[in-house]
């Protein structure tokens, strides 16, 4: 991805702010071993600071359309009475090293919900490490859901302390 095309999507989802939240913290490792992790359904669970992700399984995803199930856990939060349920992750945007973006999926949440999780990674100029942004989008919700005035699901606190899991995950050994 070129610099233009990088910029464009940042103002792209600049412009949706009210319904998306965004958290960044410059992490010391490449562009390349943090992006293998959020390729890895395992390094989801790994690094997620919610409870929420119990296990993964699936392969690797590589492109566009690639999916894996999450076995999830709501009862991590406390604030609704899900229990214990499963999510396909699909991926809805991949650029090799630079973004990754999914939306989870159940077949007991009819019409799909619409929401988006995702990554974006830029080389800090220094070569050193990495800007990584973790963002949720709920600008797409279905209006069944933005109706029910559940969004954000997660708080940017949430997404700060995952960021800071995955550093401290990917800098062991960088």
């Amino acid at each position: 991805m070129t610099t233009d095309q990088a910029d464009q999507v940042e103002q792209t989802e600049k412009a949706g702010q009210e319904e998306r939240l965004e958290a960044t913290r410059v992490v010391a490792a490449s562009p390349a071993r943090i992006f293998a992790l959020l390729c890895d359904p395992d390094g989801h669970v790994t690094i997620d600071s919610s409870g929420m992700l119990q296990a993964a399984d699936g392969d690797a995803v590589r492109a566009v359309g690639d999916s894996f199930v999450v076995h999830m856990d709501r009862e991590a939060l406390n604030d609704r009475p899900l229990g214990r349920y499963d999510v396909t992750v699909e991926i809805t945007r991949f650029e090799q090293d630079t973004l990754i973006e999914w939306t989870p999926t159940s077949a007991k949440l009819q019409p799909s919900v619409n929401h988006h999780f995702g990554y974006r990674l830029r080389p800090t100029e220094d070569g050193t490490g990495t800007e990584v942004t973790s963002y949720c989008d709920w600008s797409q919700i279905h209006e069944r859901y933005r109706s029910a005035g559940i969004f954000p699901l997660l708080q940017e606190g949430a997404l700060r302390a995952t960021l800071g899991i995955l550093a401290r995950t990917v800098e062991r050994g960088a």
